[in-house]
């Protein structure tokens, strides 16, 4: 199909596979199991939200999600970068214990292994109709690879990173499912695109409980505001695109109250990593936290988190336990009814009890950086750094290692405790030492 055709196509899925309204009432659905809205920004960074305190980036839609539901504070990415954090997400597992350990490029031989287990498939098995309306990001070059062959019944996305482009790279495809539509799509019409189509996927007359997986491309660089919010934030491009993606929330919550399906469905928000601070403006902010993607200080992997469930999950919220993103395989998994696979180490916690407003035991959260390396450990709020890296090249404490910070008193990372704490040094180094013989075979799916 000629690509300047892309331009009609948010009006032509909306004639051709918007229901009817008399199709549109699925309050009451064939299975108990809640339907889930799963939204997987790309480098949002921690503060750059105004729930999370950005002074200039309007959000009103996040803002009343959060207030309508649990906003965290202490929510992880399973690592600090695209891909891995990808394959955590769908896998519940750490991304060593597939060497998936960073990022995948357009002619990587490498994708997501067909013994994996994801979560489209698992919810697939429960009865879920399941889409995917963005970035895949898991391996390309064979469709084996892609989300139709891994779980999914529909899918409208780049294969990859929106900045593997031409000149540097070859031409990018816009797919639906395995084919394409066209190559080199007109980035500023993805965001639209991907938020209309799944409204039309959640619309489609069918009792069976959905699962939509909304991976934006944005705010990753490079930036493609839609055109109704170029020049839109006074926090410039980068906020108008992430201003565009609060916009896209508000849509999805209108079409859900519409559809009567508001108090059946679970909405998560999230990122992949932290921001790409070295790209300057347009590379977002993480607030107080230090450093960004790429990284294994906070900013690079502490990121926004908000569950919103109207009738379930109790309004108004702001829960302080730590959780990261492998933990929504196991809990949606439960949630639909389904058991976690016995034949492989799942990472994930069940948040079930606290999206009810009950306690969860503490647990380890260990950072991996590039290369599979276990980087630091987080135990209640201590945290050890034994290697550190920053995307900007900065070592900010002049070579000293190992770093003890107690992430209470001091998410920014900035006072180290290790001399004060050396127990809890020599209890962390242990948890590491642990961690690195139980994932003593890195790459079990290198083949």
């Amino acid at each position: 199909m000629p690509f300047y055709l892309i331009s009609h196509i948010l009006s032509l899925m909306s004639l051709l596979f918007a229901p009817e309204p008399s199709q549109m009432d699925h309050s009451v659905q064939e299975s108990n199991s809640p339907n889930v809205v799963l939204i997987f920004c790309d480098d949002l960074g921690y503060g750059d939200l105004h729930a999370y305190g950005h002074p200039t980036i309007a959000t009103p839609h996040l803002d009343r999600m959060a207030q309508d539901g649990m906003l965290f504070t202490q929510f992880y990415s399973a690592s600090p970068a695209c891909t891995a954090s990808r394959y955590a997400l769908l896998t519940g597992r750490y991304p060593v214990r597939s060497g998936f350990d960073w990022v995948l490029y357009p002619k990587s031989e490498r994708g997501l292994h067909s013994e994996e287990h994801t979560l489209a498939e698992g919810l697939k098995a429960a009865g879920y109709r399941t889409g995917c309306f963005g970035k895949w990001h898991l391996g390309s070059t064979q469709p084996g690879f892609l989300p139709l062959q891994n779980g999914f019944d529909t899918y409208v996305g780049l294969p990859y990173s929106n900045d593997m482009i031409p000149p540097q790279w070859p031409d990018i495809a816009l797919l639906s499912g395995n084919d394409t539509l066209g190559m080199n799509p007109d980035q500023s019409l993805l965001t639209g695109l991907y938020t209309q189509t799944a409204i039309d996927f959640m619309r489609e007359d069918d009792p069976s409980p959905f699962f939509v997986y909304l991976p934006f491309a944005m705010p990753h660089v490079p930036l493609y505001p839609g055109k109704d919010f170029e020049g839109h934030s006074r926090a410039g491009t980068y906020g108008d695109v992430v201003e565009e993606i609060d916009d896209a929330v508000g849509r999805i919550r209108a079409a859900l109250e519409e559809a009567g399906l508001a108090e059946n469905t679970l909405i998560l928000f999230t990122s992949d990593n932290g921001p790409w601070i070295i790209k300057g403006a347009d590379g977002g902010s993480a607030g107080l936290l230090r450093d960004g993607k790429g990284s294994t200080w906070e900013g690079g992997m502490r990121v926004p988190g908000i569950a919103c469930w109207p009738g379930t999950i109790a309004p108004g919220q702001v829960q302080r336990t730590p959780a990261n993103t492998m933990d929504w395989y196991t809990t949606l998994l439960g949630h639909a009814g389904q058991d976690i696979p016995e034949d492989r180490i799942v990472d994930g916690g069940d948040l079930r009890p606290l999206l009810r407003g009950e306690t969860l035991s503490d647990r380890p959260f260990f950072y991996y950086g590039p290369g599979n390396q276990l980087q630091a450990v987080r135990k209640g709020p201590w945290k050890l750094h034994r290697i550190t890296s920053s995307q900007t090249s900065l070592d900010y404490f002049d070579g000293k290692l190992p770093l003890l910070f107690n992430l209470d008193e001091d998410p920014g990372e900035r006072f180290d405790r290790s001399e004060q704490f050396p127990e809890i040094v020599t209890e962390l180094q242990h948890l590491m030492d642990e961690q690195m013989k139980a994932t003593d075979r890195v790459g079990t799916f290198w083949d």
